[in-house]
């Protein structure tokens, strides 16, 4: 999904574009354990519940849910691109992990759940870097980690740094 390579623009008339979007907040046990995931999925289909709110922010709704299959739909547009000008990997990522997670949610009896970690959103900063590993003309390889507290990340960079804490 490669989108025209985005023209340099000064700043005396640089183009402001905005996105609004709308979500429904689920409510308490709408997800209960007396559904199969399956059947919340269809639910969600028929608008009955409300799809999951990243949908709403990235641009992707779920648009078939049957038992082993489930699929998730894109409208990647410019508010998602990279430096490059390319769709951001960001994107398919949660696009996929989407489908990935609905997947084994079709498949989970009315008593059960599951979940992706990190379990529950949390109230402190999240950070992510990446490291390149190795490159040629054609490809490229990097090492990413998330760090839950920006305090985890400053320690990481003082134990590469050779710097002890105190």
């Amino acid at each position: 999904m490669t989108m025209p390579a985005a023209q340099a623009v000064s700043a005396d008339n640089a183009a402001t574009r905005s996105r609004t979007h709308h979500w429904a907040a689920p409510t308490s046990g709408e997800y209960g354990g007396h559904r199969s995931g399956l059947e919340v999925l269809r639910l969600m289909l028929e608008g009955r519940i409300p799809q999951p709110s990243i949908g709403s922010t990235l641009g992707f709704r779920l648009v078939d849910a049957t038992p082993g299959h489930v699929a998730f739909e894109g409208e990647p547009g410019e508010h998602l691109l990279n430096p490059m000008g390319a769709v951001h990997g960001g994107f398919l990522a949660a696009l996929l992990d989407s489908a990935l997670g609905g997947a084994v949610m079709a498949a989970l009896p009315a008593d059960r759940a599951y979940t992706e970690a990190p379990a529950a959103p949390s109230p402190d900063p999240t950070a992510g870097a990446g490291t390149p590993d190795r490159s040629s003309a054609a490809s490229a390889r990097s090492v990413g980690q998330e760090w839950r507290q920006l305090e985890e990340r400053q320690a990481l960079q003082d134990h590469r740094h050779g710097r002890r804490p105190g």
